[in-house]
């Protein structure tokens, strides 16, 4: 099995402690080995770019170096849909254009950084799971089936669009595809969950606006619960450290501020694996998110 490059990103060193936690205990029970990204930097978010496109493409690019020239690694995996989206668009953008190309390496001469070359890929956690192991890796490893818990896969925006920074995708039955992603609902499923037909897998909760624009950013959280609850979900399962937290916000705040209250619990997905794989519910930080939901794992005897 491949060892891979773990770039935690910034919100999982914050608010998405628990997505952190839960990944490093997951992928030590599955026998998968990774290393931590040295003197990683931001991957440049959703707000570098509006000063210069380049800086965060650059931003990411230093990051993908820092795995080929001082570790030694060709894959840097992101559980952030963030990160991850921003690492691919560096991958994209230095390999169709030579200018990108050329002002990356530029910059990272300048800086006396690593400087890249384009030999590093960059895999989502979902992807390298799926790579690694599949879902019958999942049912071999599996101590404890997840009971026929329903749940609704949340994928979140970013982690399918735009379609051309993921070549990869969209190539035939066994790849990840961009208009109905299927790894988060293939993995659960063997883990012994019941995926509902949810059609809000790939709709925006509103991240980018939430300081902005609050009761936009709750509408858009609002459609999604309500449509999770719709198709019969009790768990939306979440792979994005921002979609999380907004799902799990925005749920008190529809409450609150307006009276729409919504049942369905939020849970990451590596969360849910990890239980799977009978490690306990404070190992995988489950008691830290903003969702409660030990006394539904308990009713539903996976914890």
């Amino acid at each position: 099995m491949a060892k891979v490059a773990y770039y935690p990103g910034c919100a999982l060193e914050g608010s998405g402690g628990p997505y952190d936690k839960s990944t490093r205990v997951l992928v030590k029970s599955l026998g998968l080995e990774m290393e931590n990204l040295r003197d990683y930097n931001c991957c440049g978010a959703m707000e570098v770019k509006n000063i210069h496109p380049m800086l965060q493409t650059y931003l990411s690019a230093r990051n993908l170096a820092i795995a080929s020239e001082q570790m030694g690694l060709d894959a840097v995996m992101a559980p952030c849909n963030g990160c991850y989206h921003n690492l691919k668009k560096a991958e994209y953008e230095t390999a169709t254009s030579e200018k990108a190309m050329q002002t990356v390496q530029d910059l990272a001469k300048k800086a006396d950084d690593p400087v890249y070359k384009g030999d590093v890929r960059t895999l989502h956690l979902l992807e390298w799971l799926m790579e690694e192991l599949g879902p019958e890796g999942i049912k071999q490893k599996m101590k404890k089936s997840l009971n026929g818990i329903k749940i609704a896969n949340y994928y979140g925006c970013m982690y399918t669009r735009p379609r051309q920074i993921f070549p990869e995708k969209d190539q035939g039955p066994d790849s990840e595809s961009s208009y109905k992603p299927h790894f988060m609902d293939d993995l659960l499923a063997a883990a012994g969950a019941v995926n509902v037909e949810f059609p809000l897998k790939t709709a925006c909760c509103g991240g980018a606006h939430t300081l902005s624009d609050s009761d936009t950013s709750t509408q858009l959280v609002l459609n999604i619960l309500q449509a999770a609850e719709e198709s019969g979900a009790e768990v939306i399962a979440t792979e994005c450290p921002t979609c999380h937290s907004g799902l799990e916000m925005h749920q008190v705040r529809a409450e609150t501020e307006f009276g729409i209250k919504t049942g369905v619990k939020v849970l990451y997905f590596t969360q849910l694996l990890g239980l799977s794989m009978g490690l306990s519910a404070r190992k995988l930080g489950i008691h830290e998110n903003v969702s409660d939901s030990i006394g539904f794992l308990k009713d539903k005897g996976v914890i």
